[in-house]
């Protein structure tokens, strides 16, 4: 995808604010799927949370959404927390987490902050939660929220191991011998691929030794954590190798062909073995 394209896709989505805008959108552009554009979004959505989130957890804005919520309590309203969390324009489920820290501090903890370790544990079993209004707002949110909270979490996990088993069969049906994640680790390696070639191959005149497989969208923010996180590591340990971005990315982004890592949004089809006999 085009770096032009990818900011006209940006803009809807900025101008309609919600994700009723997708289908739309892949009308408009029907050469990529409601993967590729649901991904475009999560992550736009998440870069958003992430630049106003300080706004909201200030203390007076969790003491303010806090109030707010027992009042709704106390007239006995219903969807207090989704209400909240649409009025402010913040993500339910963190908006969930925050009111639950809140509660912990006032009933359990006398003030304190509760143990982060136990506020994830309820947030992901809410019927743990005494209070059952409490417990069920919270429930509310996370089933609600498309972009946060343990079962998003849980998701995201499950379509990037398709994705895995996916480039495991492919490798499978080409014969190829190769070791994955858990037998890099017993070999002592800490920042470890998807899958780790024994006998390296090559695109487009570029040697692969590894492939990284990313069930999402490559777009500026994530490619460049992920360059300074995890694959410059790769090419430090096991030399070149090849990022699969199965929603896509943007082509301007794929510039270090040459220094080693070339990314792709497919398995590709020109490759090329190395020949075993020696002349």
């Amino acid at each position: 995808m085009k770096l032009s394209v990818y900011n006209k896709i940006i803009d809807i989505m900025h101008e309609h604010n919600s994700r009723d805008c997708l289908p739309l959108i892949v009308r408009e552009f029907p050469e990529f799927s409601i993967s590729t554009i649901g991904s475009i979004y999560a992550q736009d959505y998440q870069k958003k949370m992430k630049k106003t989130h300080y706004f909201h957890y200030n203390s007076s804005k969790q003491e303010q959404y806090y109030e707010e919520y027992l009042r709704g309590v106390k007239n006995k309203e219903r969807h207090i927390l989704l209400r909240i969390a649409n009025e402010v324009d913040f993500s339910p489920a963190l908006l969930a987490r925050m009111i639950l820290e809140r509660y912990l501090s006032a009933t359990k903890y006398g003030g304190d902050n509760a143990p982060r370790s136990y506020v994830t544990k309820l947030m992901k079993d809410n019927t743990l939660i005494t209070d059952p209004i409490l417990s069920s707002e919270i429930h509310e949110c996370l089933v609600s929220d498309d972009h946060y909270g343990p079962h998003v979490d849980n998701i995201k996990q499950s379509i990037g191991h398709e994705y895995e088993c996916k480039l495991n069969r492919i490798l499978d049906s080409l014969k190829f011998a190769y070791i994955g994640e858990d037998q890099m680790r017993t070999r002592g390696f800490d920042k470890t691929p998807d899958v780790k070639l024994e006998v390296p191959f090559s695109v487009d005149g570029h040697v692969i030794n590894w492939i990284e497989s990313k069930a999402s969208f490559g777009d500026e923010t994530s490619h460049r954590g992920y360059l300074k996180d995890q694959f410059w590591s790769y090419w430090n340990r096991f030399g070149p190798g090849m990022v699969i971005y199965w929603f896509g990315f943007i082509e301007e982004l794929d510039t270090d062909r040459e220094k080693g890592i070339i990314l792709s949004d497919k398995f590709p089809e020109n490759i090329v073995r190395m020949n075993p006999v020696m002349k």
